[in-house]
Parts: C-alpha cells; sequence; structure tokens
C-alpha cells in the first residue's frame, strides 16, 4: 500500500509498505477520501512539534472517511463493505497518535475495532465528500458548545476556515440565529456568505462598526459595543483576545479552539469586575460526533461548498501548498481510487 510520510519541514514522501495484517479483533478500513487540517499544514511548513504530535518518519493525517475492507475472525461488531469514521482519539489505540492515524495512507489497521467507540457508522445519506469532514467538524461543534449557545444570544466566530464554519454551523443547529464570521480572506469569505452567514473582513472593515450594525449595542467597561454574547477563536491570530479584551461586552465568553501556543498577559482585574469568562477548546467527545452526523443529514447547510480542492495521493506536495494559500483554498482533500 502507499503511505504519505513526514519528513519534516516542507517534506513528504509516499512510501510503499505491506498491507497491516490483522489479528482476531482488528479491522483494516481503506481511506475513501481524507482532509488536510490546519494543523497539518502547520507542520509541514514549519516543522514537526508546531501542531499535532506529527513524527518524522512515520504516516499522519486524522480527517478520513474509510469503508471497511477485512475483519479479524473474532470481530463481531463490523461487516466488510461498511463505511465508517475512525475517531482519531480511539482508532490506534493510541491518544498521543490522534493527529496521525494514517489518513494519509490507502489503508489502516484499527485495532481491537469497536463500534462507536474507535470507528462509527457513516449514514448513507451523507456524502463521502461530506463525511471526510466529520473530524474537523467535531471540533467546531465542540468550540459552539463550550460558548454556551443560549437561544436569543449572539456569536461571532473568527477564522473563516473548516473549523471556524463548522463552529458557525454547529452555532446554527443549536439555534443561535445571529452568527457573525470575521476573516481576511474574500475568498474564505464569499464562500460563508454563500452559507448564509453574516461576514465581515476585518482587513478593510472596523470590526466595532460592523458588530453594532448587525447586533445592536450592549456595554462593556470602556463604553458602548457590540452586543456579542460570545467570541469564538478559529483563528489564532494575535489580535483577537485582545479585541475581546477591550470590546467584549459585560458578561460575554471567549472560547479559544485555535491552535496557539503563544503565552498571553491578562487584565485580571478587568476580567473580574466585566465578569468575563475565557474558555478553552480542545479535540470533541462522542455527543459531537452525534450532533455532526445529524447536521450532515439534515442537509441545511452545503458542506461540500468547503471543499475548494482534490488531488491524489501522488499529488500530496501540491495538496499542501495549496492548502496553505488561504487566498485560493478553504478545504483540500485526497482522494484515494
Amino acid at each position: 500500500m502507499k503511505s504519505a510520510i513526514y519528513l519534516g519541514k516542507e517534506n513528504i514522501k509516499i512510501q510503499e509498505s505491506p498491507i497491516p495484517q490483522l489479528d482476531s479483533y482488528d479491522v483494516l478500513i481503506k481511506n475513501i477520501y481524507s482532509s488536510i487540517c490546519g494543523t497539518d499544514v502547520a507542520v509541514y511548513r514549519h516543522g514537526a512539534d508546531t501542531g499535532h504530535r506529527i513524527r518524522i518518519g512515520e504516516a499522519f493525517g486524522h480527517e478520513t472517511v474509510s469503508r471497511v475492507v477485512a475483519v479479524g475472525e473474532k470481530n463481531t461488531d463490523f461487516s466488510v463493505g461498511e463505511r465508517v469514521y475512525p475517531y482519531p482519539l480511539y482508532a490506534l489505540n493510541d491518544v498521543d497518535r490522534a493527529g496521525a492515524i494514517g489518513g494519509f495512507s490507502e489503508y489502516i489497521k484499527i485495532p481491537d475495532a469497536k463500534r462507536n467507540d474507535s470507528l462509527y457508522e457513516v449514514d448513507s445519506e451523507i456524502s463521502d465528500k461530506a463525511a471526510c469532514l466529520i473530524e474537523p467538524f467535531t471540533v467546531g461543534c465542540r468550540a459552539a458548545r463550550r460558548g454556551q449557545p443560549k437561544k436569543g444570544e449572539k456569536f461571532v466566530v473568527f477564522g473563516c476556515g473548516t473549523i471556524g464554519l463548522a463552529s458557525a454551523v454547529a452555532l446554527k443547529y443549536f439555534g443561535i440565529e445571529k452568527v457573525m464570521i470575521c476573516d481576511i480572506s474574500d475568498f474564505r469569505l464569499k464562500i460563508a456568505k454563500d452559507l448564509g452567514f453574516e461576514v465581515c473582513d476585518t482587513s478593510v472593515n472596523d470590526f466595532r462598526e460592523n458588530a453594532v450594525g448587525y447586533f445592536g449595542t450592549a456595554y462593556s467597561l470602556k463604553g458602548p459595543t457590540a452586543d456579542v454574547d460570545c467570541f469564538i477563536d478559529a483563528s489564532g491570530a494575535d489580535e483577537i483576545l485582545p479585541l475581546f479584551m477591550e470590546k467584549g461586552k459585560i458578561e460575554s465568553r471567549f472560547v479559544s479552539v485555535a491552535v496557539n501556543k503563544a503565552v498571553r498577559g491578562l487584565d485580571l482585574l478587568h476580567l473580574t469586575y466585566s465578569q468575563k469568562s475565557i474558555i478553552g477548546s480542545g479535540g470533541y467527545m462522542p455527543e459531537d460526533v452525534a450532533d455532526v452526523m445529524a447536521i450532515m443529514k439534515s442537509k441545511n447547510w452545503d458542506i461540500e461548498k468547503l471543499i475548494t480542492h482534490e488531488f491524489s495521493l501522488t499529488e500530496i506536495d501540491k495538496a499542501f501548498q495549496t492548502a496553505a494559500n488561504t487566498d485560493i483554498s478553504l478545504n483540500v482533500t485526497i482522494k484515494f481510487e
């Protein structure tokens, strides 16, 4: 089988290796589509230790939809031919490998495979292309949930990548009517607008002015501001947390889902008197998988619209270079033969 092997900054090779042999309770899956994650791009561009624990000399990739092609003789949970989503935290029975389960390989061996644990069945109403976005959508769904959405509240999402858009879609699914998405990429913002979201290009527009126009006015410790209950940071840009501290209304919330290792200083007195909350959101839980499956089955949003480019495994370098260019791409996928 062919596998993409990570060898360091901007260095990936396609390697041939034997198809894994199964033990009694294992399952072998063949990948159909795999999506390139933003953290995959970060590791490709900047080297190891800049995203998920992707190790030099090993296979990687974790956003995939697959089909069962072989089942160990004692495993009664699965049948050949089933279409499945490998849950990265448990797919290899090693949470440290959640970001590198072999999504850019033709086959993955799932040891001691269990239904609704390491593998989830994908409903026939969900397309292959949409299904390869289940993993990033669970991350976005988790961020939306961590924002503690309540009926009548208003949210702004920073970052118009797959996870930012997934957060926005999940917020709508949770009953939030007013959601704005901010970014600096015209290309990505147009896709968000086509999906029905209010958008703001913060490179040319004043955030406060646009947010007040859409959400109305509330009060912060520093005076009138936009009536936004929660900021979700799916971008990781340095200016977003300071913007929340400066412009966030009293009792507003900030959810950090973007991968950002920067150490920040906080005015705790301001945080105390404004009664704001800062919330972390990393990964996903089984309840997020269930919600994402329901979102995709509903077909209320054209999820495939997020996929702007498709490449074969042998074109993986070109695929990563395309994924790194936010002016021309949003989600880039690998299609397996």
